[in-house]
């Protein structure tokens, strides 16, 4: 699937520092792939109740968080027949850092939250993109052609979530947009404490 317009949309793509130690760390990955797809439903899941006037959102979001669970599902099926741990991971700086840039005042804070959302769907498509032909050359072959499938679908999210954003928005979104993707790419292509599907360069091993 051609992700030129996202990788147009992004600042910056994925540093190859990152991606070399993901092929190094599969199981981490897909442990905070899991964690990921499940906090980017239960984030769908707030917004329907938080926002239960908003006829477009209640739609999006449905679908939204009902993919999400199903790749939970996906990614959580493939974690147990690899045999890792499913264990709990210390959360990245990538979405705190990103909600911290949010403003406080109704319509802002609902657009703003849906512009970070777009964000990191667009990252999350990004990853898997930039993921699949390296892993195939590692012979991760399955999860390479899952992480191919799962484009479609994180495509359409950023797509839905940067609709709503300018939907609810009083005024055109462009540099509130602008504001978050320069902090987004800061936070990419620095280095990170922690190796994560959305932390910056690695430091840790």
């Amino acid at each position: 699937m051609d992700i030129s317009h996202i990788r147009s949309f992004l600042k910056c793509d994925t540093p190859e520092a990152w991606l070399n130690h993901a092929l190094k760390h599969v199981d981490i990955l897909l442990v905070d792939h899991a964690k990921c797809e499940k906090k980017a439903a239960s984030t769908a899941l707030s917004l329907m109740f938080k926002y239960s006037e908003r006829n477009e959102l209640q739609i999006k979001m449905a679908q939204l968080a009902r993919e999400e669970v199903l790749h939970f599902e996906q990614v959580y099926e493939k974690i147990q027949a690899r045999g890792i741990e499913y264990s709990i991971l210390t959360p990245s700086r990538y979405a705190a850092s990103l909600r911290k840039l949010a403003r406080d005042n109704e319509p802002d804070k609902l657009v703003d939250f849906c512009i970070i959302g777009a964000i990191i769907e667009a990252r999350s498509c990004e990853r898997f993109a930039s993921l699949a032909p390296l892993l195939e050359e590692v012979g991760e072959v399955d999860l390479a052609r899952y992480y191919r499938y799962l484009l479609k679908s994180e495509s359409r999210h950023y797509e839905d979530y940067l609709e709503l954003a300018a939907l609810y928005s009083n005024e055109p979104i462009d540099k509130r947009v602008e504001s978050f993707l320069a902090k987004e790419a800061e936070l990419i292509q620095s280095e990170d404490q922690l190796f994560r599907f959305h932390s910056g360069i690695p430091i840790s091993q």
